[in-house]
C-alpha cells in the first residue's frame, strides 16, 4: 500500500506549482518532487516538473517552465521523450554513409576491398560517416578536396573522391535514399608515370629475389617482372589457370574487363616450378584463401635491393616489363597492349617514345654503315 504522505501535496507561493515528498533518489530521507498545473487549449494538465535533488529543481523554475507550457515556448516531458523515440527510430532507418559502406562491403567481391577500406576507413568515415548522400552538397566535396590536396597527391585524393561517388551510386542504384544531383570533380592527375630500372638495378634486384628467404614475394616479384602481371591478377591466379601444353596463362577479371590470356615464357615456367603448391591458388593467402595483400614482404625486398622510395614494388616491375619490351624495338604497340592486358591503345602510348627511340637507334646504326661504306671507297 502506497505512503499517503506521497500523494499529499503542498503549496508554494507559485501560483499552479506544488510538490509532493517522496523518498530522495540515492539517499536518506524525503525530497520535494514538484508539478505544475495549467490549462491549455480548454484542457487541465498535471505535469512534473522535476525533483529537489535529483533535478536540482526549486519553485521559481517550476514556474518558468509552466509558463513556457503555457506560451508553448516548451514540450512535455512526454512529448520530448516521444521526440527522442522517433530521433533513435529515424537514426536507425537513415541511410548514412557508414550504413551504405556496410552494405557496399557485404556485397563488393575481394578486388580491391582492402584498399577502398583503407580510403573509407582513413578519410571518409570521420567527415562523412553519419551524413546521409543527399544532405552532401558541392562546398562539402570542394573543401575536402581541397583538405586533402594540402597533403596528398592527386591520384590518392582522386581514388578517395571516387570511392565516395561510388558509394552514392550504390545507394542511388538501389534506390537507398536520395542522392545529390551534382557531378563530383576529381583532381586533375597525370597518370603518365612509367617507371624503369637501370641495367646495375634490376642485377642487384634479381640478386636480392633469389636469396630472399619469402619465397612467395619472391617469386610474384620475379613473375610481375617477366609477364607484366598485376598484383590483383597474381593474387587471383590459379593452378588450373596455367596452361603448360599451349603454353598460355588465363588472367581472370584483368582491370580490361573479360578473362584474356598471356603467354608463359621459360622464365616463367622456372618462377612457378619453384612455388610450392598448397592449394588451388599459386600465391595463396590464410588459410588456403585468395591472398588480399603482400605490401610488408615486397616493400621489404625494395628496400634490400636499395630501389628509390618512390618505386612502386610490384606495379613498378609491370612497367620495367613494358619498358623492355618497347625500348628493345622488336615489339610493336599492339602486341604490348595485348601483352599487358590493356583495354585501349591509348593505355600503352605511355611506352611509345621508348619504341622510337630503339627504332632511331637502329636507322642510326644504318647511316653509320653508309658512312663508314662510302670512307671505305674513298
Amino acid at each position: 500500500m502506497s505512503d499517503p504522505a506521497a500523494t499529499r501535496r503542498f503549496k508554494t507561493e507559485y501560483p499552479g506549482v506544488f510538490y509532493r515528498e517522496a523518498v530522495r533518489i540515492g539517499g536518506s530521507g524525503l525530497e520535494r518532487v514538484y508539478y505544475i498545473v495549467f490549462k491549455k487549449d480548454g484542457k487541465f494538465h498535471e505535469e512534473k516538473a522535476g525533483r529537489q535533488y535529483a533535478d536540482n529543481m526549486t519553485p521559481a523554475r517550476a514556474a518558468r517552465m509552466r509558463s513556457d507550457r503555457i506560451e508553448g515556448r516548451r514540450k512535455s516531458r512526454k512529448e520530448i521523450r516521444r521526440d527522442q523515440d522517433q530521433i533513435r527510430l529515424n537514426v536507425a532507418h537513415r541511410w548514412t554513409f557508414d550504413r551504405i559502406w556496410d552494405e557496399y562491403r557485404s556485397v563488393k567481391t575481394i578486388k580491391g576491398l582492402v584498399a577502398d577500406e583503407n580510403r573509407y576507413r582513413n578519410h571518409l568515415f570521420q567527415r562523412f560517416g553519419n551524413m546521409e548522400p543527399g544532405e552532401l552538397t558541392p562546398s562539402d566535396i570542394d573543401q575536402f578536396r581541397a583538405q586533402l590536396l594540402r597533403k596528398y597527391e592527386a591520384g590518392t585524393v582522386g581514388n578517395v573522391l571516387e570511392l565516395l561517388r561510388r558509394l552514392v551510386n550504390f545507394a542511388g542504384k538501389r534506390n537507398l535514399c536520395a542522392i545529390p544531383n551534382f557531378k563530383f570533380e576529381l583532381p586533375r592527375n597525370n597518370n603518365q608515370k612509367t617507371e624503369d630500372l637501370t641495367p646495375e638495378q634490376l642485377a642487384i634486384l634479381l640478386e636480392v629475389l633469389e636469396k630472399d628467404h619469402n619465397r612467395t614475394a619472391a617469386n610474384m616479384m620475379k613473375l610481375a617482372l617477366l609477364t607484366g602481371m598485376r598484383r590483383s591478377e597474381m593474387f587471383r591466379l590459379k593452378w588450373s589457370d596455367i596452361d603448360h601444353n599451349r603454353g598460355f596463362i588465363l588472367i581472370r577479371g584483368p582491370k580490361g574487363g573479360q578473362d584474356q590470356r598471356i603467354p608463359l615464357n621459360n622464365a616463367a615456367i622456372g618462377v612457378l616450378e619453384n612455388q610450392p603448391k598448397s592449394g588451388e591458388y599459386v600465391f595463396p593467402g590464410r588459410g588456403g584463401k585468395q591472398r588480399v595483400d603482400i605490401n610488408k614482404e615486397v616493400n621489404r625486398i625494395k628496400k634490400a635491393a636499395g630501389l628509390p622510395k618512390s618505386f612502386r614494388s610490384l606495379h613498378g616491375l609491370r612497367h620495367v616489363f613494358a619498358s623492355m619490351l618497347a625500348s628493345s624495338g622488336q615489339v610493336d604497340m599492339y602486341t604490348l597492349q595485348k601483352l599487358l592486358t590493356h583495354k585501349s591503345p591509348a593505355m600503352t602510348q605511355r611506352y611509345a617514345h621508348l619504341r622510337d627511340e630503339a627504332l632511331r637507334k637502329a636507322s642510326n646504326v644504318a647511316a653509320d654503315m653508309i658512312e663508314n661504306s662510302s670512307v671505305k671507297k674513298v
